[in-house]
């Protein structure tokens, strides 16, 4: 069986489980399935929104028009997290616009990264950041790649304690830096980690993910699809026969479906020019989601391709 990305689209029209763990709570967002953040309770999609290379368009007015389409669409499909950097180019001010076309959603969750080795320089940076996407406040700020965080993040607690911010967070990517990472988890009272993950890139399954649902701090995937790498690698190889177990229709969702299904998970981050696409990921977050058994089935036959 071929399904490909364009099929399923216009279909669509307009975990490895660990049982010495509870898994973190599931509800429905909008029709998406969400999983609670492990410190409060709050309720996140599944699927959010990355912007990394897709939304630094300059100041070209179409293309950033297109991002605008994008945002309105992952609003209207019930999406909440959108991600960015200030290393991500023009990215910030693309989603500063496409934010003040749609006004604003209330269910926002604004997810920021201060990316700064001088940190003299962090309150001016994410501070023009807030300015690029029109907001009150960050839900979430990290500490990006990990720069400097030893003196970035006594700053952001001061701000969370202080009502300038809502949690507080670290990342890395690409399989960088694991055993700093787990030291801040198992050190600071940070509430996010964000990290690489997809069904072939399963390093963090080893202490990561576990150490995450230890000390209850919720996960942010990046990457999911390398870039898009993994989409063009599969597309035209064919779906196994038995893929509707695993609630996808397309490579773009059996992707998304092993890495939400996995329960330290709180939401996967793709980022996409397209309408189409971003609808498409999002209903990666409804329907069913794999078992430990299928997650298995699914990686055995991944890599046999």
């Amino acid at each position: 069986m071929t399904i490909t990305r364009r099929a399923v689209v216009r279909g669509l029209g307009i975990g490895m489980s660990m049982p010495f763990m509870a898994r973190p709570a599931m509800s429905q967002a909008a029709g998406l399935m969400a999983r609670s953040i492990p410190k409060t309770g709050e309720a996140l999609p599944l699927v959010g929104l990355g912007t990394w290379i897709t939304f630094n368009v300059g100041d070209d007015s179409v293309l950033m028009d297109e991002c605008a389409a994008v945002i309105a669409a992952f609003f209207e499909g019930g999406g909440r997290m959108i991600d960015c950097s200030p290393m991500y180019g023009s990215s910030q001010p693309t989603i500063g616009h496409g934010l003040a076309r749609i006004g604003y959603p209330e269910r926002l969750f604004s997810a920021e990264k201060v990316w700064i080795s001088d940190t003299s320089g962090g309150a001016a940076q994410i501070e023009a950041s807030r300015e690029h996407w029109g907001v009150a406040r960050f839900d979430l700020m990290q500490v990006h790649n990990l720069v400097s965080w030893d003196e970035h993040l006594p700053a952001l607690f001061s701000m969370k304690a202080s009502g300038r911010l809502r949690y507080v967070g670290i990342t890395t990517s690409e399989g960088r830096r694991h055993r700093e990472i787990e030291q801040v988890m198992a050190s600071e009272p940070i509430d996010f980690v964000q990290i690489t993950y997809n069904i072939l890139d399963r390093a963090v399954e080893e202490r990561i993910l576990p150490l995450a649902q230890e000390k209850r701090v919720a996960v942010i995937v990046n990457r999911p699809f390398r870039q898009g790498d993994l989409i063009r690698r599969f597309e035209d190889a064919p779906l196994p026969d038995w893929v509707a177990e695993t609630g996808a229709r397309s490579w773009a969702q059996f992707l998304l479906k092993f890495i939400i299904s996995h329960p330290a998970v709180t939401c996967a981050i793709p980022a996409t020019t397209r309408v189409d696409h971003v609808r498409e990921n999002l209903e990666a977050a409804r329907g069913i989601l794999p078992d430990e058994k299928l997650r298995k089935r699914m990686t055995a036959y991944v890599e046999a391709l």
